[in-house]
């Protein structure tokens, strides 16, 4: 099945807004082992998106567009696919009535221009819109498929989630199931040489994906039921877990924060930190954590010296330790030339390490972070 994507908006071309939809329904169709062939934005101009529109639906399966579902006179997804269709739009009494108690309960009275949100052709199914005023569309016709999403990326989410999630899975007539295992402490390249066998393989599929926190590996199974898919993603996640071992961290959900509060918690520690290069950052990533309050104490931001060392960062690491009477200290700590150092206190062993890292500053401080999480997983599971 070839998918595309169309998201509209003048907001967009002008770099008013960044859009986040695009990204979310991109990995949102790899899960499901649909393939993307093409993506683009289009402004509110009717003959353009009419172009744009039309070119999809000769190319292409099943064709997502977002925004464009709004009240407003620039609000045309809508009047685009009936063009495309040669199907002309009328109110719908039950959508009308949604639309109307939306605004009653909130004691606002409902523009005349919001009815046309209460609109379908004779081929669209209305998508319910949980967030907002505007239903999605689902249009099949000819064999084809186009799925019209609001813009705002809560509804549009929570929609996928509750309205086109189970179509699709309906639609390709089985279960599809994917698990996204996180690896760190190697690289993207050496990662595909050692999965080389599995990544022409089609069922279950293998992404590898480049992430700030490491290197993302999505396995994607089919299955006639969902344990007969899930066994399939077992399966070969076991094998992963075989060749790569400790350089998995982590899967699905799951943060580096919080996999390092879980580990604090199962031991019964506490954790503060000191940190310069960071300048508070590592601090508000421990804090962010639900269940942070169990075990984060606190940090203290360092003045930069730019003479750094290890020394200095386990100095560092044991001053936050006392400090806040806690269990373990970590710190980072910026030196010359690029070079970073981590440590560890734990009041009877420590641990401190030298690293440096490519890019800019955002990118350094958001790698330093990440490496330094790591780093406290392995001082609390090993000890040293």
């Amino acid at each position: 099945m070839k998918a595309e994507i169309i998201t509209s908006g003048t907001e967009l071309l002008l770099g008013e807004i960044t859009d986040t939809n695009t990204p979310f329904i991109a990995g949102q169709l790899a899960a499901l082992g649909i393939d993307l062939y093409y993506t683009s934005a289009v402004g509110d101009n009717f003959a353009r998106y009419s172009g744009l529109l039309r070119q999809a639906w000769e190319r292409s399966d099943i064709i997502f567009t977002t925004g464009g579902l709004g009240p407003t006179q620039g609000d045309i997804t809508r009047e685009v696919i009936a063009g495309l269709l040669g199907e002309k739009m009328a109110v719908v009494p039950e959508l009308k009535e949604i639309l109307t108690g939306f605004f009653t309960r909130r004691g606002v009275e409902m523009p005349q221009n919001n009815f046309k949100q209460a609109t379908l052709i004779p081929s669209a199914a209305a998508l319910p819109n949980l967030c907002g005023t505007a239903p999605g569309w689902w249009v099949e016709r000819d064999g084809r498929t186009i799925v019209a999403l609001p813009g705002p990326p809560i509804e549009l989410q929570d929609m996928w989630r509750h309205e086109v999630l189970p179509r699709l899975e309906a639609k390709s007539g089985a279960i599809i199931l994917s698990r996204t295992l996180k690896v760190w402490g190697i690289t993207e390249g050496r990662v595909d040489e050692l999965l080389s066998d599995f990544l022409c393989q089609s069922d279950p599929t293998l992404g590898i994906y480049a992430k700030y926190d490491g290197i993302h590996l999505r396995i994607t199974a089919k299955g006639a039921t969902r344990p007969a898919a899930a066994a399939k993603v077992a399966g070969r996640e076991a094998q992963l877990r075989e060749i790569l071992g400790d350089h998995i961290w982590g899967a699905d959900e799951d943060t580096l924060d919080s996999v390092v509060g879980h580990i604090l918690g199962e031991e019964r520690l506490s954790l503060a930190c000191s940190e310069t290069l960071t300048t508070g950052m590592l601090g508000q990533t421990l804090a962010g954590n639900a269940e942070s309050c169990r075990h984060f104490k606190g940090g203290i931001m360092v003045p930069a010296a730019g003479h750094g060392s290890a020394g200095r960062a386990l100095e560092m690491a044991s001053a936050a330790r006392r400090q806040f009477s806690a269990d373990i200290g970590l710190a980072i700590d910026a030196g010359e030339g690029g070079k970073v150092f981590i440590a560890a206190d734990s009041g009877m062993k420590n641990k401190s390490i030298e690293a440096g890292y490519p890019g800019g500053q955002q990118q350094v401080v958001r790698r330093a972070i990440t490496h330094a999480l790591i780093f406290l997983r392995d001082f609390l599971r090993t000890g040293d």
